[in-house]
């Protein structure tokens, strides 16, 4: 699955929105992440998880932060998410299906604070770029 140049743009164009409020997107992708799935929340048991810790809000600007970088490495995606992929896989063992649990929390937190941005046609290419990106972060796990 690759993606087509007019989805690189609606991902790029919605980026573009995003990045000011990356803290408090990410931030809510985990309290969303955590809230519907509690399970999740295994691999964090150092953190503070309630709602706004400073654990979560600094984890949540990785998370956005790396979304970024692999917006910026649109077209070299597997390059850019190797060490990620590696890290989650040998050191974390975070089990693969979590990556697309937090990519629906994403794009839900998305939904509800662009409400007239996010369309259809963003939606379906953000659900795109995100499994995109499930699937490169699970590469080592094969």
């Amino acid at each position: 699955m690759s993606l087509m140049k007019n989805e690189r743009a609606i991902i790029m164009a919605m980026w573009d929105k995003m990045a000011s409020q990356a803290e408090a997107i990410g931030t809510e992708t985990l309290e969303r992440l955590f809230c519907s799935y509690p399970q999740t929340k295994t691999y964090f048991p150092h953190f503070d998880l309630h709602h706004g810790s400073q654990q979560l809000r600094v984890h949540g600007s990785k998370i956005l932060a790396a979304i970024g970088d692999a917006v910026k490495n649109i077209d070299n995606l597997s390059s850019a998410l190797t060490k990620l992929s590696e890290l989650h896989a040998y050191i974390l063992r975070v089990d693969p299906v979590n990556f697309k649990l937090l990519s629906h929390c994403l794009m839900v937190t998305l939904a509800a604070r662009f409400p007239a941005d996010f369309t259809a046609e963003v939606h379906e290419a953000w659900d795109k770029f995100m499994s995109i990106l499930s699937s490169i972060l699970t590469e080592k796990y094969r």
